[in-house]
């Protein structure tokens, strides 16, 4: 994903590469500046900058305030960081703009973050007139599916899950948190980390420092799994896998405990693993 400017384009990031300067993965720099890595390298894996062409939204080089329900794009902007601060989900800002591969969007313009229904309501609404008042008891953050059962947005994914390990859940997703995009499970020196899922590997390498050995592996144009901190890997990119293959020997996360840091992600956004995956026994 690219940020452009009116004078020309500007790469956003670049994917990563096992030449990248060695840091400490302890500090949190680091860890964002992966993370960051990471968001951008899943969005590539899942096409979404696979060709070229401008996002169609409106207001080139927006001058004065913005307009209820619209977001004024800055550099360094991403369209599922702004979907995730707007809690709203990517295919719906690609919908209510009407993007087209590869969804470049551009600093200076406009980008619709309201359903236009919502959208022309709170442009009408009277001056010092408050939106309806959300009942904060029903709301969850995007990403956390709160309350669903383990397993209850299997069958919406289209895709059949399994835990990728048998260790117990050392640390859960919290959304919004980046130190926190998946799960942490407990896992023996050495012991195979299995896919989740069927699927083709998309990345195998260890170019993003705040995921050690890393292994993504893509199972349809919505949906992929990553696989960090593996100690050697076993897939390549290209691999077509089965759930339950191993890709993986598990190893160390940062603070020297075996354990694999496991994600999945939807349209490239991190979203809670539990709902996806089985009940344990």
């Amino acid at each position: 994903m690219a940020v452009h400017s009116a004078t020309g384009t500007r790469p956003l990031h670049r994917v990563p590469s096992a030449s990248l300067a060695a840091g400490s993965v302890r500090c949190t720099g680091c860890r964002i500046r992966g993370i960051l890595w990471f968001v951008v390298l899943t969005a590539l894996v899942l096409g979404a900058c696979s060709s070229r062409g401008p996002a169609p939204v409106d207001g080139w080089g927006w001058k004065g305030p913005v307009p209820h329900g619209y977001y004024l794009i800055r550099s360094g902007d991403t369209l599922s960081e702004i979907a995730e601060r707007r809690r709203v989900s990517s295919q719906d800002l690609i919908r209510w703009n009407k993007l087209k591969p590869p969804y470049v969007i551009y600093a200076g313009k406009l980008l619709r973050v309201a359903p236009p229904e919502r959208s022309r309501i709170a442009a009408t609404r009277a001056p010092g007139e408050k939106s309806p008042r959300r009942d904060a008891r029903s709301a969850s953050p995007p990403g956390t599916q709160r309350g669903d059962a383990p397993g209850s947005r299997a069958s919406a994914s289209g895709v059949a899950w399994a835990w990728p390990l048998d260790g117990a859940v050392l640390q859960g997703f919290r959304a919004g948190d980046r130190a926190r995009q998946g799960l942490r499970i407990a896992c023996r020196p050495g012991e195979h980390v299995r896919a989740a899922a069927p699927g083709q590997v998309a990345y195998a390498g260890s170019g993003l420092k705040a995921y050690g050995n890393l292994i993504i592996v893509r199972h349809n144009n919505k949906y992929l799994s990553a696989y960090g901190f593996n100690r050697r890997l076993l897939a390549a990119e290209g691999n077509e896998v089965e759930r339950g293959q191993a890709l993986a020997e598990c190893g160390q996360g940062a603070e020297g405990v075996h354990l694999l840091h496991f994600e999945i992600r939807r349209d490239g956004a991190a979203v809670d693993p539990i709902p996806y995956l089985p009940r344990r026994p």
